[in-house]
């Protein structure tokens, strides 16, 4: 199998914004006072350090809360020796929500990256739908990626990528930096179901495709039992306000030895294939076929 495109990485990923609930372990050279166990910033984004007292660093990097610390505590200590390491992330949630195996919120511990996020939910569903959607709140910019479109409403952004370029790395630029408070919607797919007279009756996940044709349909259902009256298959089509399916004859039989027009299936269809005793679909007949196809299991 073949292994996915590695991402290339140009730059060192940015540091991580610190916030409330984050947990540190700090040292400064010639203060003692300091606790030896890990500090946690408070819900207000505070440290509260001896001699410097209460110093807000919510929002600034590992860096730049040193720095800050560097200059507070130059005042009372010569040349200090200030290191700092995060111990626990809590201020960097994430939901994943939708078609994937275990949806929820997460914690992102440092930078993660679009895939490594939808791989701590389990990765897609087999349900699944083509696109992601990553919603993202104001304070952190605009959500973006090459060829994709971001629509604004409310201040927030939001963009929908395809699961593929970011699982399969043809796109680096795809699998975006992940910020925290981003929500990443997985849609589930539209599906086109067959049932009846086939080897394999299922539910079929459209995924990157608009559109199956009969003959596609009856292939990813293994073809026809020997019994099938494939010539009087029926397509089974909810129409909007409208309690009773349109009902559309096909022969299945003439489509797939090439002497009949292949017919298009749009999402949610049926395709029903009867037996040699049931060839006119009865009303009960439909009516079966729509209440099984509900629980089917569904195949890519």
């Amino acid at each position: 199998m073949a292994q996915p495109a590695l991402q290339r990485r140009d730059a060192p990923e940015p540091e991580v914004a610190l916030g409330s609930g984050d947990q540190i372990v700090l040292r400064v050279s010639e203060l003692d006072e300091l606790p030896k166990e890990p500090i946690r910033i408070d819900p207000n984004g505070n440290l509260d350090l001896p001699m410097i007292g209460t110093t807000h660093v919510a929002g600034m990097t590992a860096t730049e809360i040193k720095a800050k610390l560097t200059a507070a505590y130059s005042k009372y200590i010569q040349s200090p020796e200030v290191t700092l390491n995060v111990t626990e992330y809590q201020s960097r949630p994430v939901s994943v929500l939708g078609s994937v195996a275990h949806a929820g919120v997460y914690q992102m511990q440092g930078p993660k990256r679009l895939a490594e996020v939808l791989s701590l939910a389990g990765g897609a569903a087999v349900d699944a739908g083509p696109d992601v959607v990553v919603t993202r709140k104001q304070q952190w910019g605009k959500v973006s990626a090459p060829g994709a479109s971001t629509s604004l409403a409310g201040g927030d952004s939001s963009v929908s990528i395809p699961i593929n370029n970011i699982m399969s790395g043809k796109v680096p630029g795809d699998n975006i930096l992940v910020m925290p408070d981003d929500v990443i919607a997985v849609p589930r797919a539209e599906l086109v179901y067959v049932v009846g007279n086939v080897r394999h009756a299922g539910a079929f996940a459209l995924n990157q495709n608009s559109a199956l044709t009969v003959a596609q349909a009856v292939s990813l259902a293994q073809g026809f039992t020997p019994d099938a009256a494939a010539s009087h298959a029926r397509i089974l089509r909810r129409v909007e306000n409208n309690a009773t399916p349109l009902e559309i004859k096909v022969d299945a039989n003439r489509i797939l030895a090439g002497k009949a027009a292949d017919q298009p299936l749009m999402a949610n269809d049926i395709l029903f294939i009867p037996n040699s005793a049931m060839k006119a679909s009865s009303k009960r007949v439909i009516e079966a076929a729509i209440g099984i196809s509900t629980g089917m299991l569904i195949y890519r």
